[in-house]
C-alpha cells in the first residue's frame, strides 16, 4: 500500500510538472493551426473560350493531367478574355486562359482582383489583308472594313487598341464583329479589306489565309515602336518559307507581334494547386516551337496582373521538393503536418530537457520548507533562547519531524528525507545542551 502511495505521488509530481509543458505545447500548436492551409479542392474550374479555340484542347490536355493527381478540372467555354476575368474575379471559375493586354473594365474595383499564374505560350498576331499594294504599317488600313473578332473577345480588345494607337476610325461601318474561319471566308470574297487574326501558324484559319489567292499578310515595320509602347508585346519574325518550304511561304521574312496566353487565377487559389497547375503548363507548353525555344514557359511575361507568390516561388525554386518525390496528396498531407509539427520540435523538446531539473526542483521544495522551518527554529534557540519556552520549542521540533514524517518522497530522494530527519535531531541536541546550560547557572 505504501508503495503503491509513493508511486502516486510520484506521479502526481510528474503531472505537476508536465502540465506547463503541455500548455506551452498546446498553445504553440494552436498558434501553428493559424499557418495552416486547409486540404487543397479536388475540383477546379477552367474558363477558356470557345470549343474551336486554341484555349479550349489545351485545357482539356491540363485536366489529363490534373487528373493523374486525383483533382478534377471542369473545362467552362466562354466569349473570351473579358468573361473569363469577370468569372475568375466573381468566383464562378478557379482558373482561366486570357489573352495578354486584356484587361478588366475600370468600374470593376479592386477587390478580388485575379493574379497571374504567368504565360504559357506566345500568340502571334496575324493581320491578313487583300490588294496589291503592300501594307506595313497599321494605318494604312484607315477607312477599310477589317474584321477584329466578337465582342468580349481577346481580338477584338487588343485589335482596337493598336487600332486607337494609329488614330483610326472605329465606327460600326469599318469595325466588323467576325472572328476565325468566318474572317478568312469573308476576306477571300472580298467583303472585307482585313483581319486580325490570333492564332498559331499550324491553325486552320492561318494555314487557310497563308495559302489564300490575293491574301497577304502584313509585316510590321514598327514592330520594335509597338513592343516599347505595349509592355504586353512582344517582336517575333516568321523566318522566309517557315510555313511552306516547297510553295517558298511566306516569301520573305516577316515581322510580327505577339502577345501571350495568361493563366489567371483567383486570389485565393491553394497554393498546391498553383504548383499543380505550372507543372501542367510546363508539361503542354515547355516544348520548342515557331516562335519560342524549349523551357521558355511558361513565365512571368505580361505584367498586366500581379503575379501569385505561389507562382513566384515556383519560378525561384521549381516544384515543391516533396512533390517532387511524393504523389501530390501525400506530399500535401506531409507539408500540412510539417507545420503542424513544428511546435513539437521548436517548443517541447528543449522543454523536456528541462523537465528533469523542474521534476526535481519540485521534490526538493518538499524538503526545502521543513529545512526553513528548522532553520528559523535554530536561529531562535541561538539567539532568543528561554529556558521557559522549552516545551514550546519541542512542540515546534515535534511538528516538524512529524512533517518531515509524512513527506511522500520518490525513492530517488528518500536520502534527503534521512538527512533532515538527522539536522532535526541535530537541532534537538542542541536544546538539550543549552536545557543542560540552563539548569546549570543557578546552582553557581
Amino acid at each position: 500500500m505504501a508503495k503503491f502511495r509513493s508511486g502516486l505521488l510520484s506521479l502526481r509530481d510528474l503531472l505537476a510538472t508536465a502540465w506547463p509543458i503541455i500548455l506551452v505545447t498546446g498553445i504553440g500548436f494552436a498558434i501553428a493551426y493559424q499557418f495552416v492551409q486547409p486540404a487543397p479542392p479536388r475540383h477546379l474550374t477552367i474558363t477558356t473560350g470557345s470549343e474551336n479555340g486554341a484555349y479550349y484542347p489545351f485545357a482539356k490536355r491540363y485536366a489529363e493531367i490534373l487528373a493523374r493527381s486525383g483533382v478534377t478540372l471542369e473545362v467552362k467555354t466562354s466569349s473570351g478574355s473579358i468573361e473569363n476575368l469577370q468569372r475568375i474575379r466573381k468566383g464562378e471559375a478557379d482558373v482561366g486562359f486570357v489573352q495578354g493586354g486584356s484587361l478588366l473594365p475600370p468600374d470593376s474595383g479592386d477587390e478580388n482582383l485575379p493574379l497571374s499564374l504567368g504565360s504559357v505560350y506566345y500568340e502571334p498576331v496575324w493581320v491578313f489583308y487583300r490588294g496589291a499594294q503592300a501594307v506595313s504599317r497599321l494605318h494604312q488600313l484607315d477607312g477599310k472594313r477589317i474584321a477584329v473578332g466578337a465582342e468580349g473577345s481577346g481580338i477584338r480588345g487588343l485589335a482596337v487598341q493598336l487600332l486607337e494607337a494609329n488614330e483610326m476610325q472605329l465606327n460600326g461601318k469599318h469595325i466588323l464583329p467576325i472572328a476565325g474561319l468566318d474572317a478568312a471566308e469573308a476576306l477571300q470574297q472580298g467583303t472585307i479589306d482585313a483581319a486580325f487574326i490570333i492564332a498559331a501558324p499550324e491553325a486552320p484559319v492561318v494555314q487557310v489565309l497563308l495559302r489564300s489567292p490575293g491574301v497577304h499578310v502584313m509585316s510590321f515595320s514598327q514592330s520594335e515602336a509597338y513592343a516599347r509602347r505595349f509592355p504586353f508585346l512582344t517582336k517575333i519574325v516568321l523566318p522566309h518559307g517557315a510555313v511552306d518550304l516547297v510553295r517558298d511561304t511566306p516569301p520573305r521574312d516577316t515581322a510580327m507581334l505577339a502577345t501571350t496566353a495568361n493563366l489567371i487565377v483567383r486570389d485565393d487559389l491553394h497554393p498546391a494547386l498553383a504548383s499543380l497547375l505550372l507543372q501542367a503548363a510546363s508539361e503542354v507548353h515547355g516544348k520548342s516551337g515557331f516562335f519560342q525555344k524549349a523551357g521558355e514557359f511558361p513565365a512571368y511575361r505580361d505584367h498586366s496582373y500581379e503575379l501569385s507568390p505561389d507562382a513566384e516561388r515556383h519560378y525561384k525554386s521549381g516544384t515543391p521538393f516533396l512533390q517532387r518525390y511524393l504523389p501530390f496528396w501525400i506530399a500535401v498531407l506531409v507539408e500540412r503536418l510539417f507545420v503542424m509539427l513544428l511546435p513539437l520540435f521548436a517548443l517541447l523538446l528543449p522543454l523536456l530537457r528541462i523537465a528533469p531539473a523542474i521534476y526535481t526542483w519540485r521534490v526538493r521544495s518538499k524538503i526545502f520548507r521543513c529545512y526553513g522551518d528548522l532553520k528559523f527554529l535554530e536561529n531562535d534557540l541561538r539567539q532568543h533562547y528561554d529556558p521557559t519556552c522549552r516545551a514550546e520549542y519541542l512542540a515546534r521540533l515535534d511538528r516538524i519531524e512529524e512533517e518531515a514524517n509524512t513527506r511522500n518522497i520518490p525513492l530517488a530522494f528518500t536520502d534527503l528525507l534521512y538527512t533532515l530527519r538527522e539536522h532535526i535531531n541535530f537541532v534537538r541536541h542542541k536544546l538539550r545542551s543549552l536545557d543542560a546550560v540552563a539548569k546549570q547557572e543557578p546552582a553557581k
